[in-house]
């Protein structure tokens, strides 16, 4: 327990670490274009500590704030109309264009930096062909699976492992039959034919959970059971769970492949996935307008669950850290990845956003946006996205609570 709450520590202070890592990109690339920083913050206001840096390129504040939220830099001058000099509005087109994409050039590096080393001490198996069409990329020449372990991905209600105490994310370790003679789940194919081999009978499972070994004694459906609910259109086990396969495979001279190979796929993945949140998201609109209360369900289920905010984060962390340090360092490496492709989408209250409407109005209007404009712009976005965040905050509660 005390090393689950040590990783879970360790996971959220490397999360908020990306966040800080995403700022100083911008810090540093803005000074060295001549930019002006004015202060940069770790965690947002209220500021509890603050001392003033004096600097060659601009004196600036670095602040201590309360909220463990990540951190944040201001610029001088930072709407693009501004023309004072050493400010961000006074730069160069391709100068803004380098500091708004610093943040995501530091979150992409970071990821294919920690995913590497996970590659090569065990990169968690997560990606496969049953959930997602399509299998992990990896080099199969130089892939070595290091560990698999047998985990409970649903548990019906009612049923004998229901009853027994087993729960979604429990660990399999072996099972003993009513004769005593243990066999070991090296993978999700032996536990079927174990309990299809002793219906009607107790078995005795041993399991982890919480890092924590125990064991609990089932008695299995019978073969009546099983038949009679195949009559009655059911589909049951005789245990009443589904297995899942999480391996952890390493890879040597082939990492840095590995790295950018996954990173490629989960891109992809990831485009995909905010692809069918969209579209969700219209008919629950559409469903809603209408009243097709089938068409707002469905929409609602495909927009909700291809998300997650600061809630859903804090729960996988907690549930990575019965795998390791090696599968919460995994997720640190998707979430910058993520982090950076979030920030190169048009979103005016993001990077990406802001990147966009400066080419917009230089480019196509050719000339730049007033400050009262782009405050009203950013501001509605920013307005929107607070109201997403706080929707998918309170479809994360329901999903874990």
């Amino acid at each position: 327990m005390a090393m689950s709450i040590f990783l879970l520590i360790l996971g959220l202070v490397l999360f908020v670490g990306l966040v800080v890592a995403h700022e100083l990109g911008h810090f540093i690339v803005a000074r060295r274009n001549g930019v002006e920083a004015e202060e940069f913050g770790i965690g947002f206001p209220p500021t509890f500590w603050k001392r003033r840096i004096k600097s060659k390129k601009g004196d600036y504040d670095l602040t201590l704030n309360a909220l463990p939220l990540g951190g944040f830099v201001k610029l001088k001058g930072e709407h693009d109309a501004d023309t004072h000099k050493g400010s961000f509005g006074a730069a160069s087109l391709g100068a803004k264009s380098r500091i708004m994409l610093a943040g995501v050039g530091v979150n992409f590096a970071l990821a294919l930096f920690i995913l590497t080393a996970v590659a090569l001490t065990g990169m968690p198996r997560v990606i496969t062909k049953d959930q997602l069409g399509e299998s992990q990329f990896t080099v199969a020449s130089d892939t070595t699976v290091i560990r698999n372990d047998v985990l409970l991905s649903y548990v019906e209600d009612n049923s004998p492992a229901s009853k027994a105490g087993l729960q979604p994310g429990d660990q399999l370790i072996e099972v003993r039959n009513p004769e005593g003679t243990s066999t070991k789940i090296d993978d999700s194919t032996t536990l079927p034919g174990i309990t299809k081999s002793h219906p009607g009978q107790a078995i005795t499972i041993v399991y982890e959970r919480d890092n924590i070994r125990s064991e609990t004694a089932a008695t299995l459906r019978s073969n009546e059971e099983i038949e009679a609910a195949k009559k009655a259109g059911e589909s049951k086990g005789y245990l009443g769970v589904s297995q899942t396969d999480f391996a952890v495979q390493r890879s040597t001279w082939s990492a840095p492949i590995v790295a950018v190979g996954l990173s490629v796929q989960m891109t992809k993945l990831t485009f995909k996935g905010l692809w069918t949140a969209t579209k969700g998201l219209g008919s629950l609109v559409a469903g809603t307008a209408t009243g097709n209360q089938a068409a707002r369900s469905n929409g609602q289920a495909a927009a909700t669950e291809q998300v997650s905010g600061p809630v859903g984060i804090f729960m996988i962390l907690k549930q990575g850290t019965q795998r390791g340090f090696g599968f919460v360092l995994f997720i640190i490496g998707i979430i910058s990845l993520t982090l950076a492709i979030m920030n190169v989408l048009p979103i005016p209250a993001l990077d990406g956003g802001r990147f966009y409407l400066i080419l917009f109005s230089r480019l196509i209007l050719k000339r730049p946006l007033s400050q009262k404009a782009e405050e009203r712009i950013v501001g509605t976005a920013f307005m929107a996205l607070m109201g997403l965040f706080v929707l998918i905050t309170i479809v994360d509660v329901r999903r874990f609570w």
